[in-house]
């Protein structure tokens, strides 16, 4: 017991380290958990593979539907730009008429001013003749007819009133037809520049409506690229990831192999083990140090198993200790490297510490140290797993 007391400030304070567990049943760390990790996590990182292969193809879809649609939507903007591109054509046509039809407007109004003036004038004309005619002094023109010397003589004079009457009475009426033409043809050009007009302000309706497609659908068109930047940006993140999978993948399956050439190596050593030479149980002597360490590793791993399954750890150790292959006691059998996981988790320094080991725990470690097995030579146990054979025992499998 001095041994043991020197001890117990090592585990106290190793025991400040640990976690206080319930107890459970722990299974050996061996290269067969590895292994069995290892095809755990390859599987893993190949689902995560699969799922962003699946997310790739996806993303690739929406692109090339964002693409798509983008593409669609340039080749109406350039519809629009053409139809924009006549209907200004068209708007500068109408103008150009318009400005011609004005300046016809305005020589029509000249025209028609003119005409007026010639009617006026010729109506004051013909006035002037008449009153020349009827009331000039003495009535020349009837004292001639009056004093005609024959009658063919008064004939000529009465054609001749009645010719410059007739005369200035076409000339009126010639020039007021002439108004009336050009005041119809003034009418004629108003009403045309009117739906000319008309005309105009239909084209600047739709420059504006062709226009406002314009500007939306360069809205669309940007709000496209910026989608397809980001969908490249995540497609190239996928791809990226996809790429760190398979590169894991490779690690995976290499330290898999490895690990698998590793666990036939301890398999061959382990029937080595089993099939050497081995020691008598008589020739160990053991320590009460022995006895109390022996038992809180079977608390550790068994402690929640049947009697059976305690004394099967208890055996395994044993086994180790009697092989030629294995430290040659209990200590150090406990605490080789990577064997027996609560002796490199702190948990058996905690159960140490607190003396945690039960009395069917202390009477496998007595039964095992004493020669016991119930699992013949086995070395490892673990919890079962598809493909492991051995002896089961409880949560157990011993090989």
């Amino acid at each position: 017991m001095k041994y043991f007391k020197k001890m117990i400030p090592f585990f106290v304070s190793v025991c400040m380290l640990a976690v206080s567990m319930p107890m459970s049943v722990y299974a050996t760390g061996t290269t067969l958990d590895e292994i069995n990790e290892a095809e755990r996590e390859i599987q893993q990182t190949e689902d995560e593979k699969e799922a962003a292969e699946s997310e790739k193809g996806s993303k690739k879809n929406e692109l090339n539907k964002l693409q798509f649609q983008r593409g669609t939507l340039r080749a109406q903007l350039d519809a629009f730009n053409d139809d924009l591109s006549s209907e200004n054509d068209k708007y500068n046509s109408i103008c150009a008429e318009i400005s011609d039809k004005k300046n016809e407007i305005e020589i029509k109004k000249l025209e028609l001013a003119a005409a007026k003036a010639d009617e006026e004038e010729q109506y004051e004309a013909m006035k002037k003749r008449l009153q020349n005619i009827y009331e000039q002094p003495d009535n020349m023109y009837l004292e001639m007819m009056l004093s005609s010397s024959s009658f063919s003589t008064f004939l000529n004079i009465a054609d001749y009133i009645f010719t410059i009457s007739q005369y200035d009475s076409g000339m009126l009426k010639d020039y007021r037809n002439t108004t009336l033409e050009v005041s119809d043809k003034e009418a004629a050009l108003e009403n045309e520049l009117a739906d000319l007009e008309e005309l105009e302000r239909q084209s600047k309706e739709e420059q504006a409506r062709i226009t406002e497609l314009i500007n939306t659908t360069n809205d669309y068109v940007k709000e496209y690229s910026i989608q397809i930047n980001d969908a490249s940006d995540e497609l190239a993140q996928i791809e990226k990831e996809i790429e760190e999978k398979e590169a894991l993948l490779r690690e995976q399956e290499a330290n898999l192999e490895y690990l698998r050439a590793k666990y036939e190596e301890e398999k061959r050593l382990s029937e080595e083990a089993s099939n050497s030479d081995r020691r008598d149980i008589s020739e160990v002597s053991f320590s009460e140090n022995d006895r109390y360490l022996l038992a809180n590793l079977i608390y550790c791993e068994a402690g929640g198993e049947p009697y059976e399954g305690q004394l099967g750890v208890g055996a395994v150790v044993i086994n180790r200790l009697l092989s030629c292959r294995y430290p040659d006691t209990v200590y150090d059998v406990i605490y080789q490297k990577s064997q027996f996981s609560p002796a490199g988790s702190g948990r058996l320094a905690l159960a140490l510490a607190k003396n945690s080991a039960t009395p069917s725990c202390y009477r496998a470690a007595d039964e095992a140290m004493s020669g016991v097995t119930n699992v013949g030579n086995c070395m490892y146990f673990r919890t079962p797993i598809p493909g492991l054979e051995g002896i089961r025992i409880g949560n157990h499998i011993f090989y």
